[in-house]
């Protein structure tokens, strides 16, 4: 969450715009976007500069000596954010308008990549040298207290609370998965540098750079050392789709500024017929939308086949398991709703995961984890596509901690459940002997079966009732008469003092 100096300086920035006449929340976060995107694009370029002297290797500059901009050149250096931002408003405004924005507009050798294809309508609408200016300084402000925060994703909650400010996602699911939920399902799921990951209702694709983040971190020798494997990186691991062009445009960028050269990420009604996947990949990580409903028309066939329903949140999980290849494994989340409802549909989809496939965990969440956007109770599901069943015995963990309060403020307290969540994960072993008392359990596939495949927590914990010790009924009486002894002195004292 943001909060503080850095959320009034956004709200300061926020301002600037409007006083300069754009006031649609989608057009100020595309340009808020874009300069952030410069800004990134220069700091990555100076970093690979540093990081390839260290390493006595060669390095070839995105802001060469001589810049192709249409028919004339222009000096490399002088599309650097750090360069452009000193040089007077009316200037600056110029170098943006007719040499930055063309060059970032077409940054990208392959024209067929997402990011071509989502930059090549994009339109510089900053109206003046004086608002540009700033609009410069402020976001200057920004980057320096996004440095000095201690989020460990500050330049991601700055994009979540842009986001909240664009009124209509709250009916159209926009709104960013908190990062330490993504990091958490990303850390249970553990990627592999071989891995094809998809997430077919990916936003500004906070699933996919937090999987890239990790592929870094685990894997470095393995996607940078060996040829194959990084250009599987940088062109073949990552799909997202979207309805959304501008959360497309911003997921491109994100993606690209997060060392992901060319990701695919591609306009889809993933529920359709547009969206032909089927049996491609082996990783999805995925937040899909769960508002309203579809009508049967437009769904495709084959998942109507799965589950008739116009639920999308029941659509996913079988649009999932065709995406998904043999051993194919997926995170994702769900309303509460998917773990007890008792529609046809919605015990059809439980039993086609349990029966069919390799259900393996469902980690219930408190209701405030997704404040101050929505207050609706949530779980992660974590599934192996297997076509041959495989479900045993299935994990709950019942997550009442994520490390910040469950209110609107969302503010870090020290209860934070996560890193016991993604240890127990890995390590189902020892979860054999825990009593259902605990926060976290094993339940046999024969007992989820008997509940006509319910998946809530609350149907296989079991609580314990310490028994409370209250006084005899005399010694309350006792009590009492003493107190009203109290009043009625205490009264005779007032009477005299009159």
């Amino acid at each position: 969450m943001i909060t503080g100096e850095l959320k009034n300086k956004i709200d300061g920035l926020w301002l600037t715009f409007a006083s300069s006449g754009l006031v649609n929340p989608l057009d100020v976060i595309e340009q808020i976007t874009y300069l952030m995107f410069i800004h990134d694009l220069s700091e990555a370029d100076d970093r690979k500069s540093k990081e390839a002297v260290m390493l006595g290797l060669s390095y070839k500059s995105i802001f060469k000596p001589e810049v192709a901009i249409g028919d004339r050149t222009v000096y490399g250096e002088l599309l650097k954010w750090s360069v452009f931002r000193d040089k007077p408003a009316v200037q600056m405004y110029g170098i943006l308008q007719d040499s930055v924005f063309p060059f970032i507009k077409n940054l990208h050798a392959d024209k067929d990549s997402a990011y071509s294809k989502y930059m090549s309508d994009a339109i510089f609408k900053i109206p003046t040298p004086n608002a540009l200016s700033k609009i410069v300084a402020s976001l200057d402000e920004i980057f320096e207290l996004i440095k000095k925060s201690d989020s460990v994703d500050a330049k991601g909650d700055v994009y979540e609370y842009l986001l909240s400010k664009i009124a209509q996602s709250g009916l159209n699911g926009q709104f960013r998965t908190p990062r330490h939920i993504i990091k958490m399902m990303v850390d249970m799921m553990r990627p592999a540098p071989d891995d094809v990951i998809c997430d077919p209702a990916c936003g500004t694709s906070g699933f996919l750079v937090a999987a890239g983040e990790y592929l870094k971190e685990h894997h470095k020798e393995d996607i940078f050392f060996d040829r194959s494997k990084r250009e599987h990186y940088m062109s073949g691991t990552f799909h997202g789709y979207d309805m959304d062009r501008t959360m497309l445009r911003i997921g491109a960028m994100n993606m690209m500024t997060h060392g992901v050269d060319n990701p695919f990420i591609e306009y889809r009604d993933s529920l359709s017929d547009q969206n032909p996947d089927s049996e491609k990949y082996s990783l999805i990580l995925a937040n899909p939308p769960f508002k309203g409903s579809l009508d049967n028309d437009t769904v495709s066939a084959d998942l109507l086949k799965v589950c008739k329903t116009k639920k999308t949140e029941l659509l996913f999980l079988a649009l999932f398991l065709r995406m998904l290849r043999g051993g194919g494994r997926c995170a994702c989340i769900v309303p509460d709703g998917v773990l007890f409802g008792s529609s046809t549909a919605h015990k059809a989809i439980r039993k086609e995961l349990i029966e069919k496939h390799r259900l393996q965990a469902v980690v219930s969440m408190p209701s405030g984890v997704f404040k101050p956007y929505a207050g609706v109770s949530t779980a992660v599901l974590v599934f192996t596509k297997t076509d041959h069943g495989g479900t045993d015995k299935v994990w709950f963990y019942d997550m009442k901690a994520d490390g910040f309060s469950l209110d609107d403020k969302r503010t870090e307290v020290k209860e934070n459940d996560i890193p016991d969540i993604v240890a127990r994960f890995h390590n189902l072993q020892g979860e054999q002997d825990r009593a259902r008392t605990e926060q976290s359990f094993l339940v046999d596939k024969r007992e989820i079966v008997e509940n006509d495949y319910d998946l809530s927590i609350n149907k296989y914990k079991k609580t314990e009732y310490v028994a409370e010790q209250y006084p005899e009924p005399k010694e309350i009486l006792a009590d009492i008469r003493e107190l009203e002894n109290e009043i009625t002195a205490g009264l005779a004292e007032l009477e005299e003092l009159l």
